[in-house]
C-alpha cells in the first residue's frame, strides 16, 4: 500500500465541558495540517467520525460538514463515518482505499467526541446501549449468565432487569474475563498488572487524561465495577479529537517523505457467527491476519502496539488475537514485562484507553497518533527503542460475544 501519514494532531483528553465538537475538531485538524505542512486548501476530501453528537445534541446526518465547514472547509466531499469505537479507524480505512484508487492525493481524516455532558448524566450513560443490538440486550446478558459458575455472581446477574441497572459493557467484559480465568487460569492480579503498566506509561504522555502512576495493589484496591474489574481497569468518560493528513506516494516530495509514515496494511472485519470457544475466528484475529498479509509481516516483526483496552482484560484478549503470545498466555506474558516499555513488544505506551482516555469516535486516530510519534522517534521518555513496525487494534461496539467492528492497521517508517 502506498499511502502515507504526513500530519497528525490530537487534543488533550479529559472532560472538556466548555469545548464544543466544532472547537475540538478545529484544534485537532489545525495541528495535523501544521504537522503535515499542508494548507487547508490542499485537502481534496475528508472523512469525519463522531458517535455521540446525534443523540446528545440532536445534530444528525451532516456532523462532519457542520464541524469542518465551520473552520473553513468548502466544496470538497465530506463523508460521515459512524462505527462505534472503531469510527475514526474506519474513516482511515475508507480514506486509504480512496487514495489507493488514485481518486485523491491529499485527504483528511478526523474523529471527535464529546462524551461529558454534566447536565445530561443519565442520557450520557444510556447512550452506551447504542453500541450493541438493542433488541438483543436481554439475550446477550442471558448468554453470559449461563456461562457463570459462581453462584453469587450468577444470582446478581439473574436479578430481573440487571442488564439495565449495571454497567452493561463493563459487565460483559467482566464476564469474558471470568471465562478466560476459568479456561486458562488467568488471575485478577494479572489483569491489574495490565492497568498498572498502562498507568505507568501514561505518566510520560502529556496528552493523557490520567497521568498518575498506580501499583498493582492500588489498581486492585480501587472501587469494584464488576468482578474482577475495578475502576482503574476501566476506561473513563473522555472528550477529545484527533486528525491525520494522508498523502499518496506520487504526491510526496523528497522533503515531505522524510517524516511520512507509511500505512503498509489495514484489515477490517465484523462480528463472526462462530462457536464461542473458536477464538481463531474472532473478528479481531481475522482483521489482524488481513492486515499482516497486506503488509507482509508476522507478529514477530512488530515493535510497538496500541490496542483497544476499554477494560484491562480487553488488552489481554487482544494481544492474543494479534498473535503477540499464545492463547491463554497473555496474563503471564504481561506479568513478565513483555508488553511494558523496554519489553519484547511494548503495548499501549500511550497509557491505553484506561489511562490516556477513550473519546469513542476519536480513539482509533489517537492510537495512530501515538504510533506515528513512535515511528518518527519523537516520543520522548516513552520512546520504544528502534521502533520500525507498529500495529493499532481498534474495536467497536459489541455483538453476540465479540466486537461488532474491528480495524487493524500496520504502520512502518520504512519508505519503500
Amino acid at each position: 500500500m502506498n499511502v502515507f501519514i504526513t500530519g497528525i494532531g490530537h487534543t488533550p483528553l479529559g472532560r472538556q465541558p466548555n469545548l464544543s465538537v466544532k472547537q475540538l475538531t478545529e484544534q485537532a485538524v489545525n495541528l495535523a495540517l501544521a504537522d503535515s505542512g499542508e494548507s487547508l486548501d490542499a485537502i481534496q476530501a475528508a472523512w469525519f467520525s463522531n458517535v455521540r453528537q446525534g443523540q446528545m445534541e440532536k445534530q444528525n446526518s451532516i456532523r462532519g460538514q457542520c464541524a469542518l465547514n465551520a473552520m473553513g472547509f468548502s466544496r470538497i466531499p465530506i463523508f460521515n463515518i459512524e462505527n462505534a469505537c472503531a469510527s475514526s479507524s474506519s474513516g482511515l480505512f475508507n480514506a486509504c482505499m480512496a487514495i489507493e484508487s488514485g481518486m485523491f492525493d491529499t485527504v483528511l481524516v478526523a474523529g471527535t467526541e464529546k462524551m461529558f455532558y454534566p447536565e445530561k448524566k443519565a442520557e450520557m450513560m444510556t447512550a452506551f446501549f447504542g453500541g450493541t443490538d438493542i433488541h438483543q440486550l436481554q439475550q446477550t446478558w442471558d448468554f453470559f449468565c449461563e456461562l457463570e459458575t459462581d453462584p453469587q455472581i450468577r444470582a446478581r446477574l439473574n436479578t430481573p432487569g440487571a442488564w439495565n441497572t449495571q454497567s452493561f459493557f463493563m459487565d460483559i467484559y467482566a464476564a469474558m474475563a471470568r471465562q478466560h480465568m476459568r479456561t486458562y487460569g488467568t488471575t485478577q492480579r494479572q489483569i491489574a498488572a495490565v492497568a498498572a503498566k498502562n498507568h505507568a506509561h501514561s505518566t510520560m504522555n502529556p496528552l493523557a487524561q490520567y497521568q498518575i502512576d498506580m501499583s498493582i495493589d492500588e489498581v486492585l484496591g480501587s472501587p469494584e465495577i464488576a468482578w474482577p474489574l475495578t475502576r482503574a481497569m476501566c476506561a473513563p468518560i473522555s472528550d477529545g479529537a484527533s486528525a491525520v493528513v494522508l498523502s499518496s506516494a506520487r504526491s510526496l516530495s523528497a522533503q515531505g517523505l522524510e517524516r511520512a509514515i507509511r500505512i503498509t496494511g489495514i484489515g477490517a472485519a465484523s462480528t463472526v457467527n462462530r462457536d464461542f470457544a473458536d477464538m481463531d475466528q474472532h473478528c479481531v484475529h481475522l482483521a489482524a491476519r488481513r492486515a499482516y498479509a497486506m503488509a507482509d509481516i508476522t507478529p514477530q516483526d512488530i515493535d510497538v502496539v496500541e490496542v483497544h483496552d476499554a477494560s484491562s482484560f480487553a488488552e489481554l484478549l487482544q494481544i492474543e488475537n494479534l498473535g503477540l503470545c499464545e492463547r491463554g498466555e497473555s496474563g503471564t506474558y504481561t506479568e513478565s514485562g513483555g508488553t511494558s516499555l523496554g519489553g519484547r513488544t511494548p503495548v499501549n505506551v500511550s497509557g491505553g484507553l484506561v489511562s490516556k482516555g477513550h473519546p469513542i469516535a476519536a480513539t482509533g486516530l489517537i492510537q495512530i497518533h501515538e504510533l506515528v510519534t513512535q515511528l518518527r522517534h519523537e516520543a520522548g521518555d516513552r520512546q520504544v527503542k528502534s521502533a520500525r513496525t507498529a500495529v493499532a487494534e481498534n474495536g467497536g461496539g459489541f455483538l453476540k460475544y465479540e466486537d461488532a467492528a474491528a480495524i487493524v492497521t500496520v504502520l512502518s517508517n520504512q519508505r519503500n
